[in-house]
């Protein structure tokens, strides 16, 4: 069977199966769109979970991140991986027994106050838009690819099937489609990088081929790798860190903090039926995770060194030199892959030196010893450009995979783009319809009118994000980045002093919420545009790129978290306390009763 024929099957049939069983587990009340019942095991709470915090980002992206930083594309692992474990540890327990459908309506009852529940929207509407950007980038990849269309139309094809499986089936629905989906992308994932590793080390287990020496030479991949990359002008793979160390540090901290804010995730956590149970889906969820966390190194490692042997072949396998006269591939030659990929505009060549071969090197380099070695080779720049985002979906190809297995990847970054997706769309819907528009403006709206307005802001969302991914602010994990530091800047802080603060008062939780997504959104505005739209910028204004001590927009979260937390008890020490009765509701939270079921709990 033909490629082309083999992805439409196997996309078409994961299609069918996700608006199937959202179909079959529709919600019939607001309960059942909310939070799906408050019923779910908590292993397939833990599966959905995984599939919900597993987006685009970490399927598609984050192994190309990591295969163009090397070490540094590490953070990505251990932000988004720690800050799971702190939400599992210190927020979702507690949040499960305010026993509230939302993050806004647990800081409007925690505060006092429906202002901080419509700030506290604010920031969540903020955060999950930027997201849900990152997702459509991912969506439009993946299916520019595998449709054999531009990324545009691909974007558009994505809002539709999203569109059709959230609305459907609220909570309810999307919890079981998740299940299916970490199934699909799990399999897509891991199966290649079996198949790889074999290749390239002789072993089948990711993890441990990433420390092998490669079949039939005496050097391990990583050893091989430095090697190459050095010698190709760029950073050493196993130790290049993004920026300064103090930049790669916030980075990770924005991205944790930013983790355990993100409201898509949280929300996960009441639909188990008790407290008990929401500790325990955490831990399905992060064994879950851990197998693609694990696995993403040794993805990244394997598809770097592939890509690299493809461009110039007897330089991985140790037979030539790289800047050696026939060491680079003829464009003529090149791979089908290469010749599939260049239609979505996401690998491109430029032959700059009209000698038909394609040179792949950073003529960025420092090293002048590279660049006197390109200058006599007749090198007059690096002539492919390859988007971080085609990674893992290309790696199959690269190495040569059967149709099945391609085909397979294809489901897989849809099915992660789409889940996490659908689970953000799912925070956006419940805060408009259950948060601003029942608890705020229309209290006395019926059940059947706040479905209907949590639908129709789902579909308005859809079509904003689907808008702003057509002109991401950079990489699906670069974008995803932004939005966990909105959510750590914003409500990670609001959380933390709702829960383990009994002074904490109204007025500071919303001036630290405000100052936090103030500082955050002016700083990431600076550097990527208003709103994310392009030409907008205004780096003059704040002195250049990163002036606040080197940190890049997408690690700023942390310093927005740290002036949300000063400027929270700033305030509060010079305004009112909390009334006793929430003094009293904030203690008995915190009392140790995990096993006993939430009463009153909606």
């Amino acid at each position: 069977m033909e490629l082309q024929t083999t992805i439409y099957l196997v996309v078409g049939l994961s299609f069918a199966l996700y608006i199937g069983i959202a179909f079959w587990a529709r919600a019939g009340s607001t309960s059942e769109f909310y939070v799906a019942g408050g019923g779910v095991h908590p292993v397939t709470n833990g599966m959905a979970t995984a599939a919900d915090w597993m987006s685009a980002a970490s399927f598609i992206s984050m192994a190309g991140l990591i295969s163009n930083m090397g070490y540094g594309g590490g953070l990505f692992l251990m932000g988004w991986t720690g800050g799971y474990v702190l939400l599992a540890m210190l927020l979702a327990p507690y949040l499960r027994k305010f026993g509230k459908f939302t993050v806004p309506q647990f800081i409007g009852d925690r505060f006092y106050s429906k202002s901080a529940s419509t700030v506290a929207v604010l920031c969540l509407l903020t955060a999950s838009i930027t997201y849900i950007i990152g997702q459509m980038t991912g969506v439009g990849v993946a299916f520019s690819r595998f449709l054999g269309v531009s990324s545009e139309v691909g974007i558009y094809v994505g809002m539709g099937i999203v569109f059709l499986y959230a609305v459907f089936g609220g909570m309810k629905g999307i919890t079981y489609t998740q299940v299916a989906q970490y199934v699909v992308l799990i399999l897509a994932y891991t199966i290649p990088a079996i198949f790889i590793s074999l290749q390239l080390t002789g072993v089948p287990i990711p993890q441990l081929g990433l420390g092998s020496n490669l079949v039939g030479q005496d050097i391990s991949l990583l050893a091989k790798l430095d090697q190459v990359v050095t010698d190709l002008g760029f950073g050493k793979y196993t130790t290049s860190v993004p920026g300064s160390t103090l930049n790669m540090f916030m980075y990770t901290l924005s991205l944790m903090i930013g983790t355990a804010g993100l409201p898509h995730v949280i929300v996960r956590f009441f639909t188990v039926p008790k407290v008990k149970d929401a500790r325990s889906s955490a831990g399905w969820a992060l064994v879950f995770i851990a197998i693609l966390y694990t696995t993403a190194p040794a993805v990244a490692a394997m598809a770097k060194t592939n890509l690299i042997r493809t461009v110039t072949p007897g330089v991985v396998m140790g037979n030539s030199g790289v800047f050696d006269q026939d060491a680079a591939i003829k464009y003529e030659e090149r791979p089908d892959w290469m010749k599939r990929w260049e239609k979505t505009g996401l690998l491109k060549f430029e032959d700059k030196n009209g000698d038909g071969r394609i040179q792949y090197y950073n003529d960025a380099t420092k090293n002048a010893e590279v660049k006197q070695k390109a200058t006599e080779a007749g090198w007059k720049g690096n002539e492919l450009s390859v988007n971080a985002d085609i990674i893992v979906l290309a790696n199959p190809e690269i190495a040569l995979l059967p149709n099945w297995v391609i085909a397979l990847v294809a489901a897989g970054g849809l099915a992660a783009a789409l889940s996490t997706a659908a689970g953000l769309l799912m925070a956006i819907s419940s805060a408009v319809s259950h948060d601003l528009i029942k608890n705020v403006f229309k209290p006395d709206i019926s059940e059947k009118g706040e479905l209907l307005a949590g639908k129709v802001s789902m579909a308005v969302a859809i079509v904003i994000s689907g808008w702003l991914g057509l002109n991401p602010p950079g990489f699906a994990a670069g974008t995803v980045a932004l939005a966990f530091g909105i959510a750590a800047s914003s409500l990670f802080p609001a959380i933390m002093m709702g829960i383990f603060s009994r002074k904490m008062n109204k007025e500071g939780a919303m001036a630290g919420m405000l100052a936090g997504l103030f500082i955050t959104l002016f700083y990431v505005f600076a550097h990527k545009g208003l709103f994310f739209i392009k030409g907008t910028e205004y780096l003059d204004l704040i002195g250049g790129p990163n002036p606040f001590f080197g940190i890049t927009p997408e690690a700023f979260g942390a310093v927005g978290a740290m002036v949300n937390f000063a400027v929270a008890f700033l305030v509060d020490k010079v305004t009112q306390e909390p009334p006793e009765h929430i003094k009293a509701m904030v203690e008995s939270v915190r009392i140790p009763r995990g096993s006993t079921a939430v009463d009153g709990a909606h």
